[in-house]
C-alpha cells in the first residue's frame, strides 16, 4: 500500500487536550480527519489536519476539508422545530407529523407519501428512514440526492457485475499505466485523488494521464492527452474502442469466454463504430482517437476514472457499460491499477446504496423484484407492509408532488429547490403539497420557505455513526461537539416519529451502534457468498468496538474483519452464473438538444472551493476568496458575436424556465468549445436574484437509472443591459434592506459585513434616490456624482457602516480593500473617504484574485514571481507558501506557469490548439 508524507501531529500544550478522529463531510472520497479538543471533553476544537494513517487520504485534506472548523457557526443553525411557522417542542412536532402520516396514509394509501434523502446522511441515518418507509409504511417512495450523483453508475455496475459493486482501489490510481478521467476535474471535485495522481506520475514519468472532456479544465495539468469530445458522445467513443479491440487482435478471448456473457451482441452493436465514424460523431481528430486507443491495447494497466460527465446524463447508464464493455473485453480488470472506476460525489452516497437508500433497491443489496430477498427482508425486519415494487426516482417524485399525487414529502439533509434540474417544477410541487417537512441544519436555504414543518438537525461535527467512500471503506465519522440547540441526529428524529405511528418495537433505537449493527446482520441474512456486500463480522461490535471502529474495506473475510481490496480477480461475478455481462450500446444523443431559439449547450459543475449549494462552505469567508460569484464560461468568438464582453452580465433562458430568470458575468474562456458554456451550480437564490442555474436544465433523465441530464442543457445568452451596476458594502443587515430594492444582486461575501453586487436597469443616480430611504438616520452621509457615476459612504463615529458604489461601467472593486476599513479600528480618514467616493481602491489591494486561498496568496503576486524566474510549483511555494498546505491551488499554479512560458520541456498536449507552451520542470506538481 502505498503511503506518503504527511503533517507533523501539533504539540500538546495541556494535557487534557484529546486527539478526536473523524471523517470529512464533503466528496466521496472519505478523508481521514483529525480534530484536537483544547481542555477536555467540552473543550474547543483548535486544531484540524488530515489523518495520516487513513488509507483514503494519508494525511491529505483539500481547501473545504482543511477549514471545516470555520464552517461551525452556530448562528447560522436551526435550533429549534417548527411547527406551520410556530416554535414547537418536539413531542408536538412528532406527534403532529405521525398523525398526519397515518391520516394521508388512511386518505391516499401509502405511495402518497415520499423522502427525499440525501448523501449528507450516515449510513444509520439512511438505514432507518429506509427501513420505516419500506418496510412499515410501506412504500418505495425513498429516493435521495445520490440520484443526481452516481445512479447510472449504479445501474451499470449491476447490468455488467450482478451486483453494484466499484471494483477499483484507490492505490489503483498510482500502479496504473494509463489513467483515463472521463467527464472528471478531480483536481476542483477531488483534489485529494488528483494530488495522489500527481505524485503517481512524478514516480512513474511514462504514465499515460487522458482526460475526455469537453473543457480544457486544471486538470489538464497532468495530461498527455486531452480529447475535448462532442458533449455527449462519450458512448461512440467507448463502442468506437470496443471495435478497435476487436481488430487490433487485443482481446483476451479466454477471460471472455470462460467469465462473461453477450460479447457477440455487444461487438456487433459496435461494429459500425470505426475510427472515421467516432472522429465525426465525437469532433475529434482521429490521430487523438488512434493515440488513445492504442494506449488501451499496449499499456497493460488501465484505469477508466469516470464521474458525473458520464453518470449526468440521458443515457448515463449506456455510457458507464460502454466503458465497462472494454475492460471485459481486454481483460483489464480484476487486477492492480485496473478497472472501471466511478467516483461518487458526495461523503455517503456508498453507504446510502449498501442499505437501499434509493427508491429501485430493497436493502443490503438486495432486490426488490426477487421473492428471495423479499422473504430474507421481511423477516428480518419483521415488516407488516414491505414494499413489492419500486417507487418514484427523485424527478418523478417532484413532478408527482406538483401533479397532486404525493400529498407528503419528507426532505432530510438537502436542498433540492437549489440543487434540482427545472427549479420551476420543483417549486410547484413543493406549493402544492399538502404536507412538506424538511429535516435541516442551516438556517437559511432555497427550500425552507417551502416548508410546514422544520425539523433542527445535526450536522458535522455532531453526528455520530459510518459513511463509506468510493472504494467501498467504511470509516466512522464521530461526533465531535454536543448538538447545538434542541437539534437531534436524524436516525433519532425517524425514530421518534417512527414510535408515535406505533412501530415502537422495530425503531427502539438509543444508539447508532445498534443500528449498524442491524444493518450489517442484514447484509449477512441468508447471503452465503451470494453478495459481495456482507458485513456479517462487524454485526456483534459492542459500543466500544464501535467507537474505535478502523477504517474497513468490504468484501469482509468471513473470518475476521478485514477487507479484501481486489474484487474479481478471480474471474467470477455476482450475477446468476458468476459471469460478467457485456451490454450491446446503441449510442444515443442527449435529448436537451439545441435549436434556433436556445442555440448554446449549458455544462453544469462544481468549483474548487464550495461543495453543492454552500449551505456548509459559504460560511467559512475564507472557501469565498478564490471564486467568491458564479460566472457563465463562453469562448471569446462566440461572445464577440453576441455582443458580450469579459464580466459583462449575459441573461440565460431556457424552454424549461418559464418566468425565472438566470443572469450571470461573463468570463470570456478559450478553454470552451464553441456553441457551449459552462456555469457553476452552488449559487442559489440564497446568494442572489438571477443565480437560479437550476432553472435551465429541463429535468430530462436516463430511462433506466432516473439520473437527471446536468451537462447538455439547451439555452439562449444575450447580454444584459444594465444602466447601473455597483457594489454595496456594509452591515448585513442594512445590505439586505437595501439590496432587493435593486433589480439584481449577487451577495460575495457571508457574515456580519456584506459585499453585494447589484446591477439595475435605472441609471446611478435615480438607483441611489432610490436607496436613500432606506438608510439609517444615525450615520453622517458623504456622496459623491459625476456623469458615470455616484457613490455614498455611511459612517457612525467616524466608522464606515455602508459603502455603496455605482457606475455605469463594470466595476471591480477588491473585497479585501473595503474589509480593511470595515474592520480598521481607527475612523476613516478624509483620503479614505474621498477614494470610496471616487470608486479608487488603494493599488496594493489591486493584485488580482486569491489563488491560494490558505495563505490569500494573489494571481499577479504568483505571475510576478514567475517573470523574475521562479519556474515550478515546489518554487513558487519556497518563494510564497502557496500550495505548502491543503495543495489544491497546486493545478492553478501549474496553469500560470504555463501561461507565463513560451519555451516548453513537456509535450504539447495532442489536440489542444489553444493550449500554451510552457517550461514547467518535471518537479511542477511535487
Amino acid at each position: 500500500m502505498t503511503t506518503t508524507p504527511t503533517p507533523t501531529p501539533p504539540n500538546h500544550t495541556c494535557q487534557d487536550d484529546r486527539l478526536l478522529q473523524t471523517t470529512c463531510p464533503y466528496c466521496g472520497v472519505g478523508c481521514g480527519v483529525d480534530v484536537i479538543q483544547r481542555g477536555g471533553m467540552q473543550g474547543q476544537l483548535s486544531q484540524l489536519t488530515g489523518s495520516p494513517e487513513h488509507p483514503a487520504n494519508y494525511g491529505r485534506l483539500c481547501i473545504k476539508g482543511t477549514h471545516l472548523l470555520e464552517t461551525l457557526d452556530k448562528h447560522k443553525r436551526l435550533t429549534q422545530p417548527l411547527v406551520f411557522g410556530q416554535v414547537a417542542t418536539w413531542d408536538t412536532a412528532t406527534k403532529e407529523i405521525a398523525g398526519r402520516l397515518t391520516q394521508i396514509i388512511e386518505q391516499h394509501g401509502p405511495d402518497a407519501i415520499g423522502l427525499y434523502g440525501s448523501g449528507q446522511l450516515l449510513t444509520e441515518d439512511y438505514y432507518v428512514a429506509n427501513k420505516l418507509m419500506k418496510g412499515f409504511i410501506g412504500t418505495a417512495n425513498i429516493d435521495t440526492n445520490s440520484r443526481l450523483c452516481m445512479s447510472s453508475a449504479v445501474v451499470a455496475y449491476k447490468r455488467a457485475f450482478g451486483e453494484d459493486i466499484v471494483p477499483c482501489n484507490y492505490d489503483d490510481l498510482e500502479h496504473t499505466d494509463l489513467l483515463i478521467l472521463i467527464g472528471s476535474n478531480a483536481a476542483w471535485t477531488h483534489p485529494v485523488l488528483y494530488q495522489r495522481i500527481e505524485r503517481a506520475k512524478l514516480r512513474n514519468p511514462a504514465m499515460k494521464v487522458v482526460i475526455i472532456d469537453p473543457r480544457r479544465t486544471d486538470s489538464n495539468t497532468l495530461a498527455d492527452l486531452h480529447i475535448a469530445l462532442r458533449p455527449g458522445s462519450d458512448s461512440a467513443l467507448f463502442c468506437g474502442l470496443l471495435n478497435f479491440l476487436a481488430d487490433n487482435n487485443a482481446l483476451d478471448n479466454p477471460f471472455i469466454e470462460a467469465s462473461t456473457n453477450g460479447f457477440d451482441d455487444a461487438l456487433k452493436a459496435a461494429s459500425s463504430w470505426s475510427l472515421e465514424a467516432v472522429s465525426e460523431a465525437c469532433d475529434v481528430p482521429q490521430d487523438y482517437l488512434n493515440t488513445l486507443y492504442n494506449w488501451f491495447v499496449e499499456l497493460p494497466r488501465v484505469i477508466s476514472f469516470f464521474s458525473m460527465g458520464i453518470n449526468q446524463s440521458t443515457t448515463g447508464v449506456d455510457k458507464g457499460n460502454a466503458i465497462i464493455n472494454c475492460h471485459l473485453a481486454s481483460g483489464k480488470i480484476g487486477r492492480e491499477g485496473c478497472g472501471p472506476f466511478s467516483i461518487t460525489g458526495q461523503p455517503n452516497a456508498m453507504g446510502g446504496r449498501e442499505v437501499g437508500g434509493l427508491s429501485t433497491m430493497l436493502a443490503a443489496h438486495m432486490d426488490i423484484e426477487d421473492p428471495e430477498h423479499h422473504q430474507t427482508v421481511s423477516t428480518f425486519w419483521q415488516a407488516p407492509n414491505l414494499i413489492t415494487k419500486p417507487g418514484l426516482k427523485a424527478v418523478d417524485m417532484f413532478q408527482a408532488a406538483a401533479d397532486g399525487k404525493l400529498k407528503c414529502l419528507w426532505i432530510m439533509a438537502t436542498n433540492p429547490v437549489a440543487s434540482m434540474p427545472n427549479r420551476a417544477l420543483v417549486e410547484k410541487a413543493l406549493t402544492h403539497c399538502e404536507l412538506v417537512i424538511v429535516s435541516e441544519t442551516a438556517a437559511k436555504n432555497d427550500t425552507l420557505r417551502f416548508a410546514d414543518i422544520v425539523l433542527p438537525a445535526t450536522g458535522w461535527s455532531e453526528k455520530n455513526g459510518t459513511v463509506t467512500n468510493s472504494e467501498r471503506r467504511i470509516s466512522r465519522q464521530r461526533g465531535l461537539l454536543a448538538p447545538i440547540g434542541e437539534a437531534k441526529h436524524d436516525w433519532q428524529i425517524i425514530s421518534m416519529v417512527a414510535r408515535a405511528m406505533g412501530f415502537e418495537d422495530a425503531f427502539n433505537y438509543h444508539h447508532p451502534q445498534q443500528i449498524f449493527n442491524e444493518h450489517c446482520a442484514l447484509t449477512s441474512a441468508n447471503n452465503n457468498g451470494a453478495r459481495a456486500l456482507d458485513l456479517g463480522p462487524l454485526a456483534t461490535l459492542t459500543v466500544a468496538e464501535y467507537d474505535a471502529l478502523r477504517p474497513q474495506q468490504w468484501p469482509l473475510e468471513s473470518a475476521h474483519r478485514i477487507g479484501r481490496e481486489r474484487l474479481f480477480a478471480n474471474g467470477e461475478y455476482y450475477t446468476k452464473d458468476g459471469k460478467a455481462r457485456f451490454i450491446a450500446i446503441t449510442p444515443q444523443k442527449p435529448e436537451q438538444q439545441t435549436c434556433t431559439q436556445y442555440p448554446y449547450i449549458l455544462n453544469t459543475g462544481r468549483v474548487r472551493d464550495q461543495w453543492h449549494t454552500m449551505t456548509r462552505t459559504g460560511s467559512a469567508s475564507r472557501l469565498l476568496k478564490h471564486i467568491d460569484r458564479p460566472w457563465l464560461s463562453i469562448h471569446p468568438d462566440d461572445a464577440k458575436r453576441k455582443g458580450i464582453s469579459d464580466g459583462s452580465l449575459v441573461a440565460l433562458h431556457a424552454a424549461c424556465s418559464g418566468d425565472i430568470k438566470v443572469i450571470l458575468p461573463a468570463k470570456l474562456d478559450d478553454r470552451q468549445r464553441k456553441g457551449e458554456l459552462f456555469a457553476p451550480f452552488h449559487w442559489s437564490a440564497t446568494w442572489g436574484s438571477h443565480c437560479k442555474v437550476g432553472a435551465l436544465l429541463n429535468g430530462a433523465n436516463d430511462a433506466l437509472s432516473g439520473q437527471p441530464e446536468l451537462k447538455h442543457g439547451a439555452v439562449s445568452a444575450t447580454p444584459f443591459d444594465a444602466a447601473t451596476l455597483g457594489v454595496l458594502f456594509g452591515e448585513s443587515a442594512l445590505i439586505d434592506v437595501i439590496k432587493t430594492s435593486c433589480y439584481y444582486w449577487l451577495d460575495t461575501t457571508s457574515g456580519s459585513i456584506s459585499c453585494t453586487q447589484i446591477a439595475d436597469i435605472v441609471p446611478p443616480m435615480q438607483l441611489l434616490n432610490n436607496v436613500v430611504p432606506l438608510l439609517p438616520h444615525n450615520t453622517q452621509w458623504y456622496t459623491f456624482q459625476c456623469a458615470n457615476q455616484c457613490s455614498l459612504v455611511a459612517t457612525h463615529k467616524g466608522k464606515v457602516v455602508l459603502s455603496i458604489m455605482l457606475n455605469t461601467s463594470s466595476l471591480s472593486i477588491p473585497t479585501d480593500w473595503l474589509e480593511s476599513m470595515f474592520n480598521s479600528d481607527d475612523a476613516l480618514t478624509q483620503a479614505q473617504i474621498n477614494s470610496l467616493l471616487h470608486q479608487q481602491p488603494d493599488e496594493a489591494f489591486m493584485l488580482g484574485k486569491i489563488v491560494c486561498s490558505c495563505f490569500s496568496v494573489r494571481e499577479k503576486t504568483i505571475t510576478t514571481a514567475i517573470e523574475q524566474g521562479t519556474n515550478s510549483v515546489s518554487g513558487l511555494g519556497t518563494a510564497l507558501k502557496c500550495g505548502t498546505n491543503c495543495g489544491s491551488c497546486k493545478t492553478e499554479l501549474a496553469s500560470l506557469l504555463s501561461a507565463n512560458h513560451k519555451a516548453s520541456t513537456l509535450p504539447k498536449p495532442n489536440n489542444d490548439d489553444t493550449s500554451a507552451n510552457t517550461s514547467v520542470t518535471k518537479e511542477t506538481l511535487l
